[in-house]
C-alpha cells in the first residue's frame, strides 16, 4: 500500500532547521530515505519552495492569487515522502523519526488509487 507523508513546517521547524538540530534533519532524511531506496518503497521525496508559491482560491467566479505557500494557519507544507511501505503502522513509524514532528505534524495517508 503505498503512503504519503506529508511534512510540514512552521517558525519553530525552520529555526530547528537552520539552528543546532541541523545535522540531526539532514541525518535523519539521508537515513530514512537510504533505508527505503533499500526497501524498494521510496517512490518519491522533495522539499517544497517557499519561493515560487502561492495560493489560488476562486469565489463567486472569481479567482485570487496570494503569495503562498502560507494559509491562514500557522502550519504549511514543507515536503513529502510517497512510500510503499506496506501499512499505516510502517508510516507512523517512519513519520515519528523526523525531527520535524517535534515542531508540525505529519500527515500520513494512503492513496486512496495506488
Amino acid at each position: 500500500m503505498k503512503f504519503l507523508l506529508t511534512l510540514y513546517n512552521n517558525a519553530n521547524t525552520i529555526a530547528a532547521i537552520e539552528g543546532p538540530d541541523r545535522e540531526e534533519f539532514r541525518k535523519v532524511h539521508d537515513d530514512i530515505q537510504k533505508e527505503l531506496a533499500a526497501e524498494g518503497a521510496l517512490i518519491d521525496t522533495s522539499e517544497l519552495s517557499v519561493v515560487e508559491a502561492t495560493v489560488v482560491r476562486t469565489h463567486e467566479g472569481a479567482t485570487t492569487r496570494t503569495d503562498g505557500p502560507f494559509t491562514k494557519g500557522q502550519d504549511f507544507v514543507g515536503g513529502y515522502y510517497l512510500t510503499e511501505c506496506g501499512h499505516l503502522e510502517r508510516a507512523a513509524e517512519l513519520a515519528g523519526r523526523f525531527v520535524e514532528a517535534r515542531f508540525a505534524p505529519i500527515e500520513e495517508r494512503a492513496l486512496v488509487h495506488g
